[in-house]
């Protein structure tokens, strides 16, 4: 099961605050909704342990994330694989990094996931409104951190 999404979020915080919050790969994974567990294994990568629901399945995956900022080319790419239950996804998502000229910033983002396993195959239409829930409110919640450290309310 292949899916994409797009959206965009206003940050209260200019692209300085941006890129030196994605700079930070646990802050990012914080992010992530319903993290049980974050484990830097590495300069932008860590594994974290993430609760996940999907209709009547409901257990722990563990997930490899990998934070790929690039402030020349303006963008953040967030790859994410792993899974649980006998499951398997692979993300890979990112943003491109907007300043607004008013001291806030966009997240122009796109997410693009695919999953195979129990959850793919019980979940259908579930997962797919679950799945760009899920990227929109990793995204949100990235805005909300950043305008928060950065002394601004997002």
């Amino acid at each position: 099961m292949k899916l994409s999404y797009s959206g965009q979020e206003k940050v209260q915080a200019p692209p300085a605050a941006v890129w030196a919050f994605v700079q930070n790969p646990e802050r990012v994974a914080a992010c992530l909704p319903d993290v049980q567990d974050i484990k830097v294994t590495g300069p932008n990568q860590m594994e974290a342990l993430v609760n996940v629901g999907v209709g009547m399945v409901r257990g722990k995956f563990k997930f490899k994330i990998d934070v790929q900022p690039d402030e020349a080319a303006g963008r953040v790419n967030v790859k994410v694989s792993g899974g649980g239950l006998g499951s398997v996804v692979d993300m890979l998502a990112g943003a491109n990094i907007v300043d607004n000229g008013d001291g806030t910033t966009t997240l122009d983002w796109t997410g693009d996931a695919s999953m195979r396993g129990p959850v793919a195959t019980v979940g259908g239409r579930l997962l797919d409104s679950q799945a760009q829930k899920l990227i929109q409110q990793t995204f949100q919640n990235m805005s909300a951190s950043v305008g928060a450290s950065s002394g601004t309310l997002a």
